[in-house]
């Protein structure tokens, strides 16, 4: 976590319950032999709960991910996400881009073509932010630098740990972030 704070103070929202969507989800499935096509539920699953680089919050939390600013069209391979940096100047815009893009890389099939832009109008320099996040050179450029790379990883570390592991381990006592 950064010593000087760009938001030192962020808005915290409680977490949205979506379970209602899985539900329904599940109750449209007819056939368990069929393959189940990736949808904007499953991408927000596995984006939601990256940690914010800057606070021990999560990407949802601080409303930086929201379910209803995810794209995906399965049939034609295509996911796009729109994200909303705390603040119009943070820094932590590209970084934060670059951890969605990881966690997708690592997550999904290789056929998906993902665009991750900073949600319009929300960003200072959200043109210059969406061309590097967008450009296969510069992030593959960007992985390449070793304290970049640790820090994306640490923002993932607990990206997978579902809501019944999350409560367990409040229940434990130990640290969640």
């Amino acid at each position: 976590m950064a010593t000087n704070l760009i938001n030192p103070n962020p808005i915290i929202y409680d977490i949205v319950n979506i379970e209602h969507l899985r539900n329904e989800k599940i109750n449209k499935q007819t056939d368990e032999n069929q393959l189940e096509p990736f949808d904007a539920l499953e991408i927000f699953d596995l984006v939601r709960k990256i940690n914010d680089p800057e606070h021990p919050l999560t990407l949802e939390q601080l409303k930086v991910m929201q379910y209803e600013n995810i794209k995906v069209d399965d049939t034609n391979s295509f996911v796009n996400i729109n994200f909303t940096p705390t603040i119009p100047h943070c820094s932590m815009a590209t970084l934060i881009g670059l951890c969605i893009r990881v966690k997708l890389i690592r997550s999904l099939p290789h056929r998906f073509k993902v665009d991750i832009k900073i949600t319009p109008g929300t960003h200072m320099s959200e043109d210059q932010v969406n061309k590097q996040l967008n450009d296969k050179e510069r992030v593959a450029a960007a992985l390449e630098n070793s304290n970049l790379l640790d820090m994306v990883n640490r923002c993932i570390a607990n990206s997978d740990i579902d809501d019944s592991e999350e409560s367990n381990e409040r229940n434990d006592g130990s640290a969640i972030y």
